[in-house]
């Protein structure tokens, strides 16, 4: 099959808590091999069934400290009271190796992202179907307590008002049908004429013929 070289991107997605930016980056990675998820690193307690390395890679205060002092994020940002950030290293030696790197992070890290590396990213923001759906999900899925879950739905609203700075919104009411929206977005996005730097030279050739 012909296959023509193209620039790897990153592809942010952000949402409120609890409307499923998770759950799509996840079975994102099992539908397509060419994806590869940012593990961010983090200073708040593993969750019981979570991986070190794998869901985040878990470090002290100063340990993120000192990787932000030497420019090793890509972003980061406080969440909670924890720390959250995107190492540099594995995104650029995943890009390197011809992957798509996909984020899990706020609309605060996605600004930095594009600030960062304007050039190489698209934005996803996620929204829920309603409000109340978006607390079910959030006592449903059992990661937090009544406290926590009332925070994360007060600050919904602040979260839900950045929309409009993203590339492509989706709601998700259905996760198989925001599945294949969003899986959708990448492909199209990995046909982008300025994404084909040897369509040039293929072009060439092909007339020449």
């Amino acid at each position: 099959m012909l296959t023509i070289q193209r620039k790897p991107m990153m592809i942010a997605f952000s949402a409120p808590s609890g409307a499923g930016k998770t759950s799509i980056t996840r079975r994102l990675l099992t539908m397509d091999p060419a994806l590869r998820l940012s593990v961010s690193w983090t200073t708040r307690k593993m969750r019981p069934g979570e991986i070190d390395g794998q869901d985040y890679v878990f470090v002290s205060q100063d340990a993120f400290d000192a990787k932000a002092r030497a420019d090793g994020f890509l972003e980061y940002a406080g969440v909670f009271e924890k720390s959250y950030g995107s190492p540099s290293d594995y995104v650029d030696d995943a890009m390197r190796e011809g992957h798509d790197v996909m984020f899990d992070i706020d609309w605060q890290g996605t600004r930095q992202l594009k600030a960062a590396r304007p050039d190489d990213v698209i934005t996803v923001f996620i929204l829920p179907p309603t409000k109340a759906q978006l607390a079910e999900r959030l006592t449903r899925r059992g990661q937090d307590d009544a406290q926590t879950v009332a925070k994360r739905m007060a600050l919904a609203n602040g979260e839900m008002s950045h929309w409009h700075e993203f590339d492509y919104v989706i709601v998700n009411d259905f996760l198989e049908r925001s599945l294949q929206d969003v899986h959708a977005i990448i492909i199209a996005e990995r046909l982008k004429r300025t994404r084909q730097p040897a369509l040039k030279s293929f072009v060439d050739g092909l007339m020449a013929e």
